[in-house]
């Protein structure tokens, strides 16, 4: 308890010395990365960007801004430090250069090298904050005016996720204030649709209303948009029927129940709904006539070159459903031509805000190297009041993370609900010993495959020194957003702790714990030469794990940098991040920590791990003494401590739950009445018949 307490004062009182970081560069430096013919301006006083300019001639024009991401946008990353970005636009909003200042990302420490950091951060300069910039796209398109799509980097998914936001969200922040830029919103500070408002309405009735937009384009009417340009004259039959129907055009914003449930039949509605995320939309595009939005050429699933969306500006990508909708039979729409086209949440398109529409035409002129022309139609409408709601406070674009591992969230609670259950009813849980056996293998297997490997949902001390340096530079713990694995099991082992102590996690919850459990297992199933650690030594051996606690924390109050290197003594990134895909020196420590596992029971968890040290700490808070004990529990049977591998049983019979990792194995032997020797002394006493010696009396009536 005192060394808690010493650990919180200390806490506390660098806390209030903490000061926030600021940006590192000086007008010297950036002279330096900006040579001539650029100059760099004087740092701006309402905003801290240095303008860059060129001499042209007389005149002096305006190159773009640059500024640093942690003065703008300081979101932190893992380490608890925020990744400081050197970012320059030009005043049409695009990137001149994106590179990196300072990061102590622990996946780009030693573990995947700066390397793919550096080369990520590259893939920014040409793009534009008016493109719809997304990361890991599954079919990687050249960029265009819409859209502009970028490699992702594996196994740092959520930290360059982080990394992104942060480029988008500061350099957005220089655009509003310097570039005027109107499109800069929230992603999520925008107006949603209604789902729970429907009304019965016809075909008629919504065009009324706007819900539903119609285009009508005659041949002639196309004829006059090419009229004293070389198109002209070209569409021999727009000549010959210039009455004809070139283009018949209904839009309908299909995702708002009012209109998808009218216009579709049941069947259909479902079918769109289920392809639809939250906060997605769909366009219903339904035609006649000559020309189509879909094109000849066009193919399903791709983005439409015929139909084009923007708001405020800002292009929004459409992508084709490549769905089967069937009309009700009551709108009497045309369905010659039908398609429906998704706007994922993610584009920000706002409900609320007018939707610009160009229907692009396009004539050649020539055979050998045609000439294009192309003419515009552009028409727009707005969704009535009535069919969204406006935003509501302020939120953060970490919610698409969460959207997109919905499944995985799912299966990490279902998985953790389910130990909760076992652990809550132990009595049942130990009932029968082989039961519980396969019961725990298999939950350990859960967890190394399912926490560890696929979700990257191991636990660690950097989690801790995290939140220290982010407390330390008055920064926000909103990082931790952008993980939701490792959200929901801080909050499942928070409670825990509280609950049970820290064996919650080091047992059952921890990835790299399950792989020392298994080649543990494997050791004593090959039946090789286990070390016996004797219990005074054990008990040395225990504090070195608080010793290496004390010295990280210690560190992360006062340098990041050594931070960085005594964080290495965790083996979790080596095995569980990063697969073992690394330098060798952490491999081989890894693999060592492991062997060593096979011949002394789960060595690292018990006198090494620091992150197992602080939850032991935090554990001192737990409120029950879960595990059943008998009066004779030590007095005089010592059958559990001989079988507590983890000598968390003292000779007097008392557990130490600060290093029970909540194997439960005593629970099971206290439990068995072939394996608990007080209670099969206590069964063999009820089935015997006591002798009792007999009075003279019943001696005499008896002969």
């Amino acid at each position: 308890m005192r060394i808690m307490r010493l650990f919180i004062g200390c806490w506390l009182f660098l806390l209030i010395l903490g000061q926030a970081w600021a940006g590192v560069l000086t007008k010297a430096e950036l002279a330096r990365r900006f040579p001539a013919p650029i100059v760099v301006g004087d740092k701006e006083t309402d905003l801290p960007v240095w303008p860059l300019f060129r001499q042209n001639a007389t005149a002096t024009e305006l190159v773009g801004y640059v500024f640093e991401s942690v003065d703008l946008a300081p979101i932190p990353g893992f380490s608890g430090v925020p990744v400081n970005l050197l970012i320059a636009i030009d005043p049409k909003g695009s990137f001149l250069d994106v590179s990196v200042l300072s990061q102590h990302e622990p996946v780009f420490l030693d573990g995947l090298g700066e390397a793919p950091l550096f080369q990520f951060v590259k893939q920014y300069q040409g793009l534009s904050l008016k493109q719809n910039i997304a990361i890991d796209a599954r079919k990687k398109r050249a960029p265009d005016a819409t859209h502009a799509d970028i490699d992702g980097v594996s196994k740092a998914t959520a930290s360059v996720r982080i990394i992104n936001q942060s480029v988008l969200a500061s350099a957005l922040k220089v655009s509003r204030k310097k570039l005027g830029f109107a499109q800069g919103r929230d992603p999520d500070q925008i107006a949603r649709i209604r789902m729970d408002v429907f009304e019965k309405l016809s075909a008629a009735q919504m065009l009324k209303q706007g819900l539903i937009q119609h285009v009508r384009l005659s041949n002639k009417d196309v004829e006059t948009l090419f009229a004293g340009s070389p198109g002209a004259g070209l569409d021999v039959e727009a000549t010959r029927a210039p009455d004809g129907v070139f283009i018949d055009l209904y839009l309908a914003y299909v995702s708002v129940p009012t209109v998808g449930r009218n216009l579709l039949t049941e069947r259909s509605w479902n079918k769109l709904r289920n392809r639809l995320d939250e906060g997605d939309h769909a366009i219903l595009v339904m035609s006649r006539g000559r020309y189509s939005v879909l094109g000849d050429d066009f193919v399903r699933g791709t983005v439409p070159d015929r139909l084009l969306l923007k708001q405020d500006g800002l292009p929004i990508d459409m992508r084709d459903l490549n769905l089967e909708l069937r009309l009700s039979e009551e709108t009497a729409l045309p369905t010659e031509n039908i398609a429906v086209f998704r706007i994922i949440s993610q584009a920000g398109l706002d409900a609320a805000s007018p939707l610009a529409f160009s229907l692009p035409i396009t004539r050649n002129k020539g055979i050998v190297y045609p000439e294009r022309i192309a003419r515009n139609v552009d028409f727009s409408f707005r969704l009535p009041a009535d069919f969204y709601s406006a935003p509501q406070g302020d939120d953060a674009t970490w919610r698409g993370t969460w959207k997109n591992r919905k499944a995985e969230l799912l299966t990490l609670l279902a998985g953790l609900a389910l130990l909760a259950g076992a652990l809550a009813w132990q009595k049942r849980l130990v009932r029968e010993g082989r039961q519980f056996t396969w019961f725990r293998r298999l939950f350990l297997v859960f967890t190394s495959a399912f926490i560890g490997y696929y979700a990257q949902g191991q636990l660690s001390i950097v989690n801790i020194t995290g939140v220290i340096q982010a407390l330390l530079a008055g920064r926000s713990l909103g990082f931790f957003l952008f993980d939701p694995m490792t959200v929901i099991l801080w909050a499942f082992v928070l409670l825990s702790l509280f609950i049970w102590g820290r064996g919650t996690f080091c047992g059952w919850l921890c990835p790299f714990g399950a792989l020392q459990e298994f080649t543990g297992k494997l050791g004593q199933w090959l039946r090789l030469p286990q070390w016996k650690i004797k219990p005074r030594l054990d008990g040395r051996l225990k504090w070195i794990k608080y010793g290496l606690l004390a010295a990280i924390l210690g560190s992360s109050m006062f340098s990041s940098q050594i931070t960085d290197k005594l964080v290495e003594l965790e083996p979790f990134k080596t095995a569980i991040t990063l697969n073992f895909v690394r330098a060798w020196p952490f491999v081989a420590y890894a693999v060592g920590l492991l062997l060593l596992s096979s011949v002394s029971y789960k060595f690292f968890c018990r006198y090494l791990c620091p992150f197992g040290a602080a939850l032991a700490l935090l554990g001192r808070f737990r409120l029950f003494n879960w595990i059943p004990r008998r009066k004779e529990c030590g007095t005089p049977c010592q059958t559990c401590r001989h079988r507590c591998e983890y000598h968390a049983i003292a000779p007097s019979g008392k557990v130490d739950y600060g290093e029970c990792f909540q194997c439960m194995d005593c629970v099971v032997i206290y439990a068995s009445d072939e394996k608990c020797a007080p209670l099969m002394l206590e069964i063999k006493r009820a089935r015997t018949i006591p002798i009792v010696r007999a009075t003279a009396e019943e001696s005499s009536n008896a002969a």
